[in-house]
């Protein structure tokens, strides 16, 4: 890589660290390109994003953003999930790492919070944005339909009453 790629790279990764709502380093030791495309795969389908990086310009990109406490993390062969939803990356990461021991989750940061491995796991276990707007739509639409309910449950009796003493006067 020469010197303008490098920068481009710097830059580019500066720029993810910036706007990347959460952020978890791996090391990818082991994994055959098969099981990278895989992860790549889930990744995207939940937003997030998996990509391997030279520990140096992850080091210098990292420098001038709020993601700097994660150089640490940055040493032998390094990846990176990350995505703008909190719980999307780390979700997949610790599953995809409970299925393949050769992806060994390190740490991650998000917003301005440096989490350890357990912290990273904890935000996996959490559910994601998509599932508490499923939850808090279930939550008011459950009152509302109680109350469609009740309201028209004097009608249907109402009706019902009406239609035995029509049948009794049939019947006389």
């Amino acid at each position: 890589m020469n010197r303008a790629q490098k920068a481009e790279v710097v830059d580019s990764l500066s720029g993810m660290f910036s706007n990347a709502g959460v952020v978890v380093v791996t090391h990818y030791s082991g994994l055959t390109v098969a099981e990278m495309t895989k992860l790549r795969t889930q990744m995207g389908e939940v937003g997030a994003s998996f990509k391997v990086t030279k520990n140096r310009l992850a080091k210098r990109a990292l420098t001038d953003t709020d993601k700097a406490p994660l150089t640490d993390y940055f040493t032998g062969p390094t990846a990176i999930a990350y995505s703008d939803d909190p719980i999307a990356a780390p979700k997949i990461a610790v599953k995809f790492a409970k299925d393949n021991e050769k992806l060994v989750i390190l740490g991650g940061m998000m917003g301005e919070t440096l989490l350890d491995v357990n912290g990273v796991k904890a935000l996996a276990e959490l559910p994601s944005l998509d599932e508490l707007r499923a939850k808090l739509v279930g939550m008011i639409s459950t009152p509302a339909t109680r109350i469609a309910m009740v309201t028209s449950a004097p009608a249907a009796q109402l009706a019902r009453v009406l239609n035995a003493y029509a049948q009794k006067g049939e019947a006389a």
